[in-house]
């Protein structure tokens, strides 16, 4: 085989893993809550607020976990595996366990081991696709997330069946089998270079520090926060807030697989943006449709608004990051792993903040109407602010 071969079969075996790693740490190990909360409040084993408790817990554990990646020196490859193993060991434990504070303490858990796998996992994958000279592979990584959610919404549900621990605990086994498929591959290419923090994207050299650049990149962590708080409640109650307005239909098992989906083709999209475009402008779009699909669920609660809605939420969610990452890099170059670290914290702390404004305020109305209308007015906002934005620096230019 020759050397471009090689290369091209190498670059599809790390894309491939990178997907089926992020599948798992994000799409099962964070995001198996949102299909499995109506299950456990059938079985009434959690009240609404409780839940919304468990789920800010997860993602104060991807905030704190994201937060440390720049202070840990371990090998990226044993990093991955070490984090693809405890959150298999993680969803386990939630149908083995019977506690809130032990469903607590693992939730947090497993929100830390999904923000390592993550960045780590990341920069690994895009390491090789860069020796590889294959980095249009990227979006291929980026759909992992969308799969696993997918996986989740069916066969949460289906599992779900026979109880919640039954979910929990097969979810768990589904997550072994599809980490020892992939296993091997991480001793691709692992080199000293490679070793220790997963590290910064590389960007292009030369990035001032001007004035105007230090304003864009407040403006880019304050609005990054909004749509982690804008999509989130959403992200975490999907399934309860269709099956509030749609009593009795088989539907509403069906639109968070569904938004999972349409996650796959909005990173293979997103991933091909062409550099040249404006990121602030791209967000601003992005922001724009995950607010319409927010608003869909309260405006047009039926079958098609709920369709549509997380179909509208779901495409623009990994294209959000990557165009913040890449607006990152445009601000400091090189020097983008802080802006991206705050960027990321802010993001992280609208997660939190989501369902413990959302679960109480629901839990008191008997509605997600309220919570919903502010999580989209929060995108509205950020997606026009990113246009005052990017208008501001256009006449600055322009003078």
């Amino acid at each position: 085989m020759s050397d471009i071969g090689r290369d091209r079969r190498g670059a599809w075996r790390a894309a491939l893993a990178c997907m089926v790693t992020l599948a798992v740490a994000m799409g099962l190990g964070r995001f198996a809550f949102t299909p499995m909360l109506p299950i456990m409040l059938h079985e009434g084993k959690l009240q609404l607020e409780a839940g919304g408790v468990l789920a800010s817990l997860n993602y104060l554990g991807y905030f704190l976990g994201a937060v440390s990646c720049a202070a840990i020196g371990i090998q990226a490859k044993r990093m991955v595996r070490g984090g693809l193993v405890a959150t298999a060991a993680l969803l386990v434990g939630m149908g083995v366990l019977h506690s809130f504070t032990s469903w607590g303490i693992l939730r947090a858990a497993a929100g830390v081991m999904s923000a390592w796998v993550f960045v780590f996992a990341s920069g690994w994958g895009l390491r090789r696709l860069a020796e590889t000279n294959s980095p249009a592979l990227a979006g291929v990584i980026y759909t992992g997330p969308g799969i696993g959610i997918a996986m989740t919404g069916l066969l949460g549900g289906a599992l779900g069946r026979w109880g919640s621990e039954a979910g929990w605990i097969g979810l768990g086994l589904l997550a072994v089998v599809l980490v020892a498929s992939i296993w091997r591959v991480f001793d691709d290419g692992e080199s000293p270079s490679a070793q220790g923090s997963a590290g910064a994207p590389s960007a292009q050299a030369g990035a001032v520090a001007s004035p105007s650049a230090r304003s864009d990149a407040v403006w880019l962590v304050a609005l990054y926060g909004l749509a982690g708080f804008g999509y989130i409640i959403t992200a975490t109650f999907l399934p309860v807030i269709a099956r509030q307005a749609l009593p009795g239909s088989s539907w509403p098992d069906f639109f968070w697989p569904l938004f999972g989906l349409a996650i796959i083709p909005g990173a293979l999209i997103g991933a091909r943006a062409p550099i040249h475009w404006d990121n602030r402008l791209l967000l601003a779009a992005a922001y724009a449709l995950q607010a319409l699909g927010v608003v869909l669920s309260v405006a047009w609660p039926t079958i098609t608004g709920f369709a549509l809605g997380s179909l509208l939420l779901g495409m623009p969610f990994t294209a959000i990051t990557l165009f913040a990452m890449r607006d990152a890099r445009r601000l400091r170059g090189n020097a983008a792993a802080g802006l991206i670290g705050y960027a990321t914290a802010s993001y992280g702390v609208g997660q939190i903040i989501g369902p413990l404004f959302a679960a109480p305020l629901a839990q008191r109305t008997g509605s997600f109407e309220l919570p919903l209308l502010v999580a989209a007015a929060a995108l509205a906002l950020g997606s026009a602010l990113f246009a005052v934005v990017w208008s501001k620096s256009r006449r600055k230019v322009a003078l």
